[in-house]
This record gives structure tokens, sequence and C-alpha cells, in this order.
């Protein structure tokens, strides 16, 4: 998967906006304003960092050892860096999944309803 690829499932998801608050290099999507994802897009080769339940990110890097990593530049509890070209595209479709859903499962209950009340993309 190549970094427009996985910039078009994130934007496929509802209420995901995507912006540069670091720098014009980091690209970051937050759902309803919460951060779930961020590339560095200089970054070689091509990575992204997710959250991630703390107990499952450290399976996924046992089993995925060297593809995936404790988040670059993140709490190393809470995120994981997967690398875009090593791993499986179903692989990374299911991490950002998790990541999105675990992100929304803790928005506040104002955004919670806002969220719901939007129309799917």
């Amino acid at each position: 998967m190549n970094i427009e690829e996985f910039r078009n499932m994130c934007l496929a998801k509802k209420g995901v906006t995507e912006s540069f608050p670091f720098d014009e290099h980091t690209l970051v999507f937050k759902v309803m304003g919460k951060m779930f994802a961020l590339s560095g897009l200089q970054r070689l080769p091509p990575q992204v960092n997710l959250k991630c339940d703390p107990e499952y990110a450290t399976e996924l890097r046992e089993k995925h050892d060297g593809d995936i990593i404790p988040g670059y530049h993140m709490s190393k509890v809470h995120w994981n860096t997967l690398f875009l070209d090593r791993l499986p595209p179903d692989l990374i479709a299911h991490s950002t999944n998790h990541s999105y859903e675990l992100v929304v499962s803790k928005l506040p209950k104002k955004l919670k309803a806002e969220w719901a009340d939007l129309e799917d993309v």
C-alpha cells in the first residue's frame, strides 16, 4: 500500500479530516478532531502511526517483528508504526479501522452524538 491509498482509506471514514498541524511533512488524520493516524511524508520507507490497544499493540509487534514497531515519536504503549510497503493491505486496513474505532469509542458524549448524526461517506 502506498501513502495515497492509505490517505483515501482514511478519508473514506465518517467524520475524518486531514491536516498538517505540526509541519508541512506530517500528515494527520482526525475523527471529530481527535487524532487516529499520522504519517511523516518524507520518511522512507513509507510508514504510518496508528493508535492501538496496548495489549494488541504488543501482539502485533511480536507477530510482525520489524514491520510493526512502537510508535515513532509517540507513546510507545498506545501507538504503533506500520511500514506500508512491508505489510499486507488487509492488515493495514484492519489496524487503521482499529485505531479509528478506538478513538471513536473514547469520544466525549457530545462529539460521539455529533459523529453518530453524520452521513456515512
